[in-house]
């Protein structure tokens, strides 16, 4: 098998991870973990696994002048974005996030507008247009009465602002990967990432009852921690070495497939009308705001952001 299969092998089972996180880690919430909580192991876990495995990446000095790059990567990437979106999945429904995170493309291409001034074609403009269109829909209009979603329109909301803040980490962290090999990386935004989230998150830490958890919900939380923030970041990180950026970044279409079919099938959502409607204009949007004219290059914009 060569290695560019087992490069898109590698970016498939990211994207079923991250379609399959949707149902899998609101299941724990909020009876048993509580979403800042769950940050707080998501962010703990991944540090200390990264700096096990740093032995294995080449010795590299963080530059001084990168040091604060890299704390505001870790702020947007890996404090602001978790935080709002597991608030997001306590308050809304697994299939309006699986729908919502996939708008990060087109966050990304209105950030690189406004801050280094990447010229926005008409194709991508009407992208950007449908997308949002899209995202409003299901925030307005796509409210329901359901017990385990107690504030849909602001845990939709929070989805948003989960993508924005992860469509600034794709901008500043771009020239920081270019830079560093993705393990010495990664396990110092991670590491920045536990003491900013730590003061956040400690109340809801302390609060776990840890002898009382079921074994399903023991299950959920290392999925989390080992599928979702870990294993996603080794799989992608793999992919990006066989594999273009935006070869990735069309796997984002696959996300909200896969997070609505297993939320459906273990009965954790409904499709409605609305739902449908909000789905197909997003994915269109994405779709055009992440098409590339021939022989461009640009940020990449696959969605990690889970």
């Amino acid at each position: 098998m060569s290695k560019r299969t087992l490069a898109i092998i590698a970016a498939f089972f990211a994207t079923l991870i991250y379609g399959l996180n949707h149902s899998i880690a609101k299941e724990a919430m909020p009876t048993y973990v509580q979403p800042f909580a769950f940050i707080f192991l998501r962010v703990a876990g991944a540090a200390l696994l990264f700096w096990c495995i740093a032995p294995f990446a080449p010795k590299q000095k963080i530059e001084r002048n990168d040091w604060w790059r890299i704390i505001v990567c870790s702020i947007a990437g890996m404090v602001i974005n978790m935080l709002a979106f597991f608030k997001g999945i306590q308050l809304s429904t697994p299939i309006n996030s699986a729908v919502l995170v996939t708008i990060t493309p087109i966050i990304v291409v209105l950030l690189s507008a406004l801050f280094i001034k990447e010229k926005i074609t008409l194709t991508k403009g009407l992208g950007v247009f449908l997308g949002l269109v899209g995202a409003v829909t299901l925030i307005l209009f796509g409210a329901e009465v359901r017990a385990d979603a107690p504030n849909i329109p602001l845990g939709n909301f929070l989805f948003l602002v989960n993508a924005t803040f992860y469509g600034t980490y794709l901008i500043l962290v771009k020239k920081l990967i270019e830079k560093y090999h993705p393990f010495v990386l990664l396990k110092w935004l991670f590491t920045i990432a536990v003491f900013v989230n730590l003061p956040i998150t400690f109340s809801e830490v302390t609060a776990i009852e840890w002898s009382s958890l079921p074994l399903n919900i023991i299950g959920a939380i290392v999925f989390v921690v080992l599928g979702t923030t870990f294993g996603t970041y080794v799989l992608n990180a793999f992919a990006l070495t066989q594999l273009k950026a935006s070869t990735i970044g069309a796997f984002v279409y696959l996300q909200p497939l896969i997070g609505v079919l297993f939320a459906l099938f273990i009965g954790k959502d409904q499709l409605t009308t609305v739902k449908l409607f909000a789905m197909a204009l997003v994915l269109v949007g994405v779709y055009l705001a992440s098409k590339q004219p021939r022989n461009k290059t640009s940020i990449p914009t696959k969605t990690s952001n889970n």
